[in-house]
């Protein structure tokens, strides 16, 4: 225990030793006037008062009803100590504008301070949303002294009165009117003590707490004889009390309303009779009812004494007949949220460490090497010397070799997926196979026509996901429905597994991948999205690198046939092999070097005049360019049929960057970066050269880039006014890429180049890639895809319900995860708390359905009535408390009334057929609230108040009959387990 204010009272003692000379004397003084703790602590509370400017009068406007829940409050904190006692001091306020001539109004001499005034204002009686000391005394500021963190409670009677004997110093050495209080006795109870002065009046504020209700204080007028004691008024007639009233039922029985909430079908999800539409639906809503209680507060609030009978024979406090109703729902604490959980247990995936192999046990990895069957060795496979025909040893057949063995070594029981599942899933990412038509990659659209310029569509750019109708944004769906429904991340694995394969299955077989955009990869998805893009891109070129053979092989065989047939000779052995070998049973890697002509070749192909295209004959032309022709020669111009750029993802770019930055800034290193990215520009070069014979870099430049051929007109020798063109100036800077590169461009036509885009070597580093993510890869690669699905989700559920919250916390969670996903290296670990903006959301949705089920919403035949409802549900979401309009009597307060009178007859009922027995008509048809009693039946439509509160307030002269007239106020609060009486009694200082 601390002892505060204890002075340490010390006298003038001489001591003297008993062994030693009179001349030894020791004395030691103590300064009485030093300051003590507590007199420290008086000053510090001062201080504080003084820094917060709350030293004066404090004249405020008017308040406004329902000012103290709709404004704003305010609040300062400020720690001091009492010793080393640590206390925390918080100044509340509500905000308010101040007025124009707030400052030329001087206050009234005597005028009582503002704290006392706002004692008997009605305006902002039972306030649903304040500090309970607004509450409780209905003030605007007011300050707090309080123990502070992890400091022992106020208990003892002698502390007590220490820090109010504190208080009353500060107030009066200060002359602050704001109210102090002084938190005492346990935290939990809520138990303030506190003081207000001003000139020549003050107020006291008591309060007691009990844990049961007494018998005499359980009605209003016990509590009435109560608070007339305490005040002892001594006119006689004493002044009337004004009364308000406000009790409080509680609703919780919710039987005879089914949740609207339709279950997930788990016997069809678990027993794989799951088809495409299942599995792309997101699953929504609550598992349990997210609306716990109904409130009802049935007020009178402005009443006085005599007019209303309470006591424990005969109550006039009908609910019934209550002017004013209000309404307050209790929301669930965190209710289980089904699109929630499918986003935290695919999130939770992100964490994980373990490889696909340990995921999913080496037994059937090792198995495999054993019988030369891994597909990793597929590649080398095709190099080791065999007596294999070489078609049988292709990637495709390798791949799917394995993929037989891997099933036949894994059992049944020990599959992650069963057959079906999986038949569905890879139906629903592949419906081209199922159509037989694997070459054609139809568009994928699951909601039916997609909107290509919508906002919703184009969602996928803030998110860095994919389109809503792509391969991807399907393939997240999926894993994330097998993670949550189907044996978790060994599901995941295995689905993943199949998915890889099928991938290079289509790169084998030259199929497209169904539901990709055609062309380059889009760098505005996410990587995975655009490798995928990658290996399209690399399947297109192949087909069209194998079309264009095809096309030119059977050109080459019928112009041999015809000329041997004219010469009469027969085919030999190699043209016989030729043509009997189809170009079906060429492997990739036979593709791959079949451009890779040797230098004797090519001069042999350019003749004897080389690049000067004498007698060369034109190659690889694809239309004249207009009308214009060579410099050099009156050739038509012909624009040459060139190579596509290299389409390159996000990943590869980066690592070109760096290589590029790496070279340095050297003259050296500023050359071979040149040549690094020149290489299209000389693929341009031969080409143009191969189509143009005689071409020189000026006809180049006039095609490639002609705002660096400068034309002018000039006068010839004849004085005649003619154009002549000629090159930049940039052009003819010594040392030009441009003209190093024209000077080692040969022609040769692009069908002989060497590829820019080696679709070979790039498909498998896709598929390489593709292999060795894990489930948490795939997971932090594929999660802005299911953040995209459920925005999406919540935006068509929020469109069914229309409500406005809603709408802006969609908008702000959208902005929230475009700013974490867009960024290069998005901490993931941030995202938890998005996931946790989407439950809040997809709470509220599921909140408005209760009340709309519980209120019979759309249900009704009056659409004026519908309407009402609509809007005190949506008022429900919004506010803490709603006031019903027409109280009992009007269309919310009539099923309210009907709701507990339904619970009243359950909660009476003792067997089981009157729970099964029909209830009342429907709530959108309820009549009068007279027509819901039976006749007879002693059941009551209301249950017992589960609390009570009883404002007493008048204005007295106090404590003698000539001292100033002066605000006295009791509010009483009783419920089951609480007894609360908390008073702000005045008394005059001057008049007493």
């Amino acid at each position: 225990m601390h002892q505060w204010g204890e002075e340490k009272t010390q006298t003038v003692e001489c001591m003297m030793a008993a062994d030693s000379d009179p001349e030894s004397e020791v004395f030691e003084i103590t300064d009485f006037t030093t300051a003590s703790e507590w007199e420290r602590f008086i000053s510090r509370v001062e201080e504080t008062l003084n820094d917060w400017k709350l030293i004066g009068s404090s004249v405020g406007r008017a308040q406004e009803k329902g000012e103290y829940t709709s404004g704003t409050w305010e609040e300062k904190t400020q720690e001091i100590n009492f010793a080393d006692f640590r206390f925390t001091i918080t100044h509340h306020h509500l905000k308010q504008e101040v007025q124009e001539n707030a400052g030329k109004e001087e206050p009234e001499e005597d005028a009582i301070p503002q704290a006392m005034q706002d004692l008997l204002c009605m305006d902002n009686d039972f306030p649903p949303r304040a500090h309970c000391l607004v509450r409780w005394y209905g003030m605007r500021e007011f300050v707090i002294i309080s123990p502070g963190t992890n400091c022992e409670a106020i208990i003892s009677e002698s502390k007590c009165n220490l820090l109010f004997s504190s208080i009353s110093i500060a107030l009066a050495n200060t002359g602050c009117q704001v109210p102090v209080f002084v938190q005492i006795q346990q935290k939990w109870r809520r138990m303030y003590a506190g003081e207000c002065q001003g000139p020549g009046v003050r107020t006291d504020f008591e309060m007691v707490h009990l844990r049961k209700v007494p018998g005499q204080y359980r009605h209003l007028s016990g509590l009435l004889d109560i608070f007339k004691s305490k005040i002892g008024c001594p006119l006689t007639p004493q002044p009337p009390v004004n009364i308000a009233i406000r009790f409080t039922y509680v609703l919780q029985d919710w039987q005879q309303y089914s949740w609207p909430q339709q279950p997930p079908d788990f016997d069809a999800l678990l027993g794989g009779e799951v088809g495409g539409v299942e599995f792309g639906k997101l699953p929504f809503g609550a598992c349990e009812d997210p609306i716990s209680e109904l409130h009802l507060a049935t007020t009178w609030p402005h009443l006085t004494e005599g007019i209303v009978v309470d006591n424990d024979v005969y109550s006039d406090l009908d609910p019934l007949q209550a002017p004013h109703w209000s309404v307050r729902v209790r929301k669930a604490d965190n209710p289980q949220c089904l699109l929630g959980d499918f986003l935290t247990e695919f999130f939770r995936v992100c964490c994980r460490k373990e490889s696909t192999e340990e995921i999913l046990g080496r037994n059937a990895v090792e198995e495999e090497g054993k019988e030369n069957a891994d597909i990793s060795q597929a590649l080398s496979k095709l190099t080791e010397p065999s007596a294999v025909p070489i078609p049988k040893l292709s990637v495709s057949n390798m791949v799917h070799s394995a993929r037989k063995r891997i099933r036949r070594h894994r059992r049944p029981e020990e599959s992650p997926l069963n057959n079906d599942v999986l038949n569905s899933v890879l139906q629903y990412l592949f419906p081209d196979a199922a159509e037989g038509g694997a070459g054609r990659a139809a568009p994928l659209t699951p909601n039916g026509g997609v909107d290509k310029d919508s906002e919703d569509y184009n969602l996928f750019s803030q998110l860095k996901s994919a389109p809503a109708d792509s391969l991807t944004f399907r393939l997240a769906l999926c894993l994330c429905m097998v993670n949550f429904y189907h044996g978790g991340v060994r599901g995941m694995a295995h689905l993943w597994q199949e998915f890889v394969l099928e991938m290079r299955y289509r790169w084998e077989n030259s199929h497209m991948v169904h539901g990709l955009a055609s062309g380059v990869p889009d760098l505005r998805c996410c990587l995975l999205h655009q490798k995928l893009q990658m290996l399209n891109c690399c399947i297109e070129r192949k087909r069209a690198r194998d079309d264009g053979r095809k096309a030119s092989s059977t050109e080459a065989a019928r112009e041999r046939k015809t000329s041997r047939c004219d010469e009469g000779q027969q085919g030999t052995e190699g043209v016989g092999l030729s043509q009997g070998k189809s170009w079906d049973s060429w492997s990739d890697s036979e593709d791959e070097f079949f451009e890779c002509l040797s230098d004797t070749e090519e001069l042999k192909e350019a003749g004897p005049d080389g690049e000067r295209g004498g007698g060369t004959k034109p190659e690889g032309r694809l239309h004249p360019h207009g009308e214009m022709s060579l410099l050099r020669s009156q050739e038509p111009l012909y624009i040459p049929i060139t190579q596509e750029p290299a389409p390159m993802t996000e990943d590869l770019l980066e690592e070109q960057s760096e290589v590029l930055a790496k070279l340095g800034t050297s003259a050296e290193g500023a050359h071979l970066r040149a040549r690094m990215q020149s290489a299209c520009l000389l693929s341009d070069m031969e080409s143009f050269k191969a189509a143009n014979p005689g071409c020189i870099l000026e006809d180049f430049v006039r095609w490639y880039s002609p705002r660096d051929y400068v034309e002018e007109e000039v006068l010839d020798e004849h004085g005649e006014a003619v154009v002549r063109g000629d090159l930049s100036a940039r052009m003819k800077i010594p040392g030009n890429m441009w003209v190093e590169a024209w000077e080692t461009a040969k022609p040769i036509p692009v069908r002989r180049q060497r590829r820019l885009f080696d679709d070979t070597k790039e498909a498998e580093k896709v598929l390489h890639y593709l292999a060795v993510q894990n489930p948490a890869d795939l997971s932090r690669h594929l999660l802005p895809c299911a953040l995209h699905a459920a925005i999406l989700k919540l935006k068509e559920e929020e469109a069914a319900e229309d409500i406005p919250s809603v709408r802006r916390a969609t908008q702000q969670l959208l902005v929230n995860a475009s700013k974490l996903l867009r960024h290069p290296s998005p901490d993931y670990k941030k995202m938890e708390d998005i996931i946790n903006q989407v439950v809040e959301v997809e709470t509220v949705i599921a909140r408005a359905r209760s009340l709309k089920a519980k209120f019979g919403i759309d249900a009704g035949e009056n659409v004026g009535d519908m309407e009402e409802l609509k809007r005190f549900a949506s008022a429900l979401l919004e506010e803490p408390e709603v006031s019903v309009v027409g109280a009992g009597r009007g269309p919310a307060g009539t099923i309210i009334h009907q709701l507990f009178t339904n619970a009243q007859k359950l909660a009476d009922s003792a067997d089981e057929a009157a729970l099964s027995a029909p209830m009342d008509d429907d709530l959108g048809r309820v009549g009068r609230p007279e027509d819901g009693r039976p006749g007879g039946s002693s059941v009551p439509d209301f249950p017992p108040p589960a609390g009570k509160e009883i404002l007493l307030r008048t204005c007295v002269p106090r404590p003698a009959p000539y001292s100033k007239e002066l605000p006295q106020r009791l509010f009483c609060v009783l419920m089951r387990d609480d007894f609360r009486l908390a008073g702000a009694f005045s008394s005059d200082t001057s008049f007493f």
